[in-house]
């Protein structure tokens, strides 16, 4: 590999011969034109079992194949790429391998799995893995720090991530431990003026005490910029407080994100009840990645373990129409990604488990007038959040988990990521053996100027964009006498070649991520469509998570076989669905809440 090999990812992804997606397509659609039959008259399971098409396999559709397997229903899964696991698969870098080891790993950005996650962990433990009592789930290890990186010679902000040492016990929850709590993070290794951090912290305790109806219905429509009163506070709060607990975390600009999204997700069952080790999966830790690439660790054995259920897998094909006529979908319309006849597929229940941008592609006016809430997904938006795989000659593993870049234009976010594959050496498996280490670094912000060429990201080239991030990741990890990043140690990069026009008039993304700006709430669909024999399965499904996570992928994907099982008056035994963490000690105040908000007051706790 020579320097910078890697910078021109192909188009063609995943762990299958580069040619095969045609095959793949002709040889499970079948090849006579017009309708086809997905499943041969003969088959085992042909004789009884409904028949279901899930379109996507990303985490949403083989998250609803391994639910309806085990339940016997006979599944076929279609999906775009020519791997499994959408925006989470591995990308192998063509061409990088040699002496018998592997091709490089990359991925669309890293994966990380918050302790409150518990749909997800769930469908993990089912996933056999040899060798490991839960399955899939033992792969999961615990990042045990985070780095908050500043620039200009600040001090960083370092916190060990581990629960309370002293966590108050069932029953004892107050506010007032809430708050000095609040208070002592807060006052840790920031500038926040003192008067700033007693605000914020109050802001957080109205939050915490508003009943559901004034989440639902005031805070939803309210800014997090707005509710934390960002615009009037120093740049240190702005910068700490808005933009690193939005932008940086989930793609959306707090300026317009929901404050009832990112309060109750991100402030609450992330950090809150997650420092409290309340509501979590187990005994896990407050954030966790895998111990090997996604693919290795997960996404292939998960392949496996469906193969072995039953489960059918259509490769490289693109659904260009939901067919629907008489009250039931009738059919889906495909084709081969790379082109050839179109035909359509036939099954007895449809779950169209892909990303909301191009799923609404999909429905015509037929089915969007069957139930108007497909049409008010139009309403949804999606941003690019899409990382950069820096392969390292040295390994540079900077902190024990992850790197949030807090001053950067492009609100950068990262991960060392060698350092959590215990079972992996990286240069003797991977690539030509010089690359150590894969810093995995994720751009947030594409739409603002950066430090080097002063152009947004999506006006960059490719090597521009890959040259303004490593220099953003150097102010902030290079400052105050510490060198942590060298230009010699850096042997080439990788970014998912769904990001392609970079740098001419029509930049795109295939791969964009759901976001939540205020309202958003309304818009989202439910699993359930007035339409008996369709079910929609993905992040932007209105789940209790409320956020674009791969636990609401999994989550929705319950909730839309719950739907099915339900139309097809089945016997079988429901997925349990977990909700997200109610400290009962707030209950109380929630239920006092509830009638000052019926009688038009504010929350106790506003002061304005």
């Amino acid at each position: 590999m020579t320097t910078e090999h890697i910078r021109e990812p192909q188009e063609k992804t995943g762990h299958t011969p580069s040619g095969h997606s045609r095959r793949r397509f002709l040889a499970g659609a079948g090849s006579v034109a017009g309708a086809v039959a997905l499943w041969p008259a003969g088959s085992a399971k042909a004789a009884g079992a409904r028949r279901v098409a899930v379109l996507g396999g990303g985490v949403s559709g083989l998250s609803a194949a391994q639910e309806l397997a085990e339940r016997g229903y006979v599944v076929t899964v279609y999906e775009y790429y020519d791997a499994l696991g959408g925006k989470a698969r591995s990308m192998p870098v063509p061409g990088t391998a040699a002496g018998g080891r592997a091709d490089l790993p990359a991925e669309h950005g890293f994966r990380f799995f918050p302790g409150f996650y518990r749909n997800l962990p769930d469908t993990m433990r089912r996933i056999p893995v040899p060798g490991n009592a839960h399955g899939v789930h033992d792969n999961l290890v615990s990042g045990t720090e985070a780095l908050f990186a500043r620039s200009g010679g600040r001090p960083d902000l370092h916190f060990p991530l581990r629960r309370a040492t002293t966590p108050p016990g069932p029953g004892d929850l107050t506010l007032g431990w809430i708050r000095d709590q609040l208070l002592s993070v807060l006052d840790l290794g920031t500038r926040l003026p003192a008067h700033e951090v007693a605000y914020f912290a109050d802001r957080l305790l109205v939050h915490l005490t508003s009943c559901d109806a004034r989440r639902e219905e005031h805070w939803e429509k309210v800014a997090w910029w707005d509710f934390i009163r960002a615009e009037e506070m120093s740049e240190e709060y702005r910068t700490v407080l808005g933009i690193g607990q939005t932008r940086n975390l989930v793609a959306t600009r707090a300026e317009v994100a929901s404050t009832r999204t990112v309060g109750r997700v991100i402030i609450e069952a992330l950090l809150l009840w997650g420092l409290l080790g309340r509501g979590m999966d187990g005994d896990a830790d407050i954030d966790r990645v895998l111990n090997a690439p996604t693919s290795e660790a997960w996404i292939d054995p998960w392949e496996a373990h469906l193969r072995s259920l039953g489960v059918q897998f259509v490769l490289g094909t693109q659904v260009h129409e939901v067919r629907y006529d008489g009250g039931r979908v009738t059919g889906v319309r495909i084709s081969a990604r790379d082109g050839g006849d179109e035909r359509t597929v036939t099954a007895d229940h449809y779950v169209s488990a892909l990303p909301v941008e191009h799923a609404r592609l999909t429905w015509g006016p037929a089915l969007r007038a069957a139930d108007p809430q497909l049409a008010r997904c139009d309403a949804l938006q999606a941003d690019w959040m899409t990382g950069v795989m820096f392969y390292l000659r040295t390994p540079t593993p900077v902190v024990h988990g992850h790197i949030n870049c807090l001053d950067s234009p492009w609100s950068v976010t990262a991960v060392g990521q060698a350092q959590f594959w215990a079972g992996r050496d990286f240069p003797r498996d991977y690539g030509d053996g010089r690359a150590h280490d894969c810093l995995s670094a994720i751009i947030s912000e594409w739409d603002k100027p950066g430090i080097l060429y002063g152009k947004t990201a999506k006006e960059c080239t490719k090597e521009e964009v890959v040259a303004e991030l490593w220099a953003q990741l150097k102010d902030g990890l290079n400052d105050a006498g510490k060198t942590t990043l060298r230009d010699e140690d850096r042997l080439g990069w990788f970014m998912d070649p769904a990001v392609t026009g970079l740098g001419g008039p029509e930049p795109r993304n295939r791969e964009q991520l759901l976001i939540h700006p205020t309202g958003t709430l309304y818009n989202r669909p439910t699993a359930r469509t007035k339409v008996p024999n369709f079910f929609l399965a993905g992040d932007y499904v209105r789940t209790d998570v409320d956020l674009a996570t791969m636990e609401g992928a999994n989550e929705s994907a319950r909730l839309a076989v719950n739907a099915l099982l339900d139309a097809d008056n089945s016997g079988a035994e429901r997925c349990e669905i977990w909700e997200l963490y109610r400290p009962p000690e707030l209950e109380p105040l929630k239920r006092v809440d509830e009638v000052r908000y019926k009688l038009g007051l504010p929350n106790t706790f506003d002061l304005g």
